[in-house]
């Protein structure tokens, strides 16, 4: 079991199935599609199983301090006014990282060789709403600044995850 990224589909737009084709426009998306590549090669010569899980947008304890949701928890807990982001219009899939890691765990013992695998939440939300969440969740009373940075570049506005293969193969959990 290898964890590849939704980063591997590139600026594809709209809900992705693992069925659509890879385009990533990051080094770290060209570096894992190279590496499924070659795994997949090996398996010609060499038998064995492979699990391929895709992660979309995780959240929760023990980010990278560069994460959105780890600089809205700082910022929370600094009792900023303010949160500097985007407009919020993206709309994206996440995950919180326990049920990220349970998934896994799943996928591990239960699914077998079933190759690539989104593990994602399946529900696009926008970016400025996930936020609004999060900060409902500690009654933290900081805003929004909506429009402080551009969208980013090298991903679409909208894309999410199909969760139709990982339901399948765990028998819809």
């Amino acid at each position: 079991m290898v964890a590849g990224t939704c980063y591997e589909y590139g600026l594809a737009s709209g809900e992705l199935d693992e069925t659509q084709p890879l385009k990533p426009v990051t080094r770290y998306g060209e570096a894992k599609v190279r590496l499924l590549d070659r795994l997949s090669e090996l398996r010609e010569s060499i038998p064995f199983e492979l699990a391929w899980p895709r992660l979309f947008y995780l959240y929760g304890a023990g980010q990278s301090p560069n994460s959105l949701y780890s600089q809205l928890q700082a910022a929370m807990a600094r009792s900023d006014d303010y949160f500097d982001m985007s407009g919020g219009e993206q709309i994206r899939d996440y995950l919180p990282v326990r049920e990220a890691a349970r998934l896994l765990v799943d996928v591990a013992i239960r699914a077998g060789d079933i190759g690539a695998v989104n593990i994602c939440s399946g529900k696009p939300i926008r970016l400025m709403d996930q936020v609004s969440r999060w900060i409902a969740e500690t009654d933290s009373s900081i805003r929004m600044n909506l429009g402080h940075f551009p969208y980013p570049e090298f991903e679409p506005m909208a894309f999410w995850g199909s969760r139709r293969k990982l339901d399948k193969a765990l028998g819809g959990s």
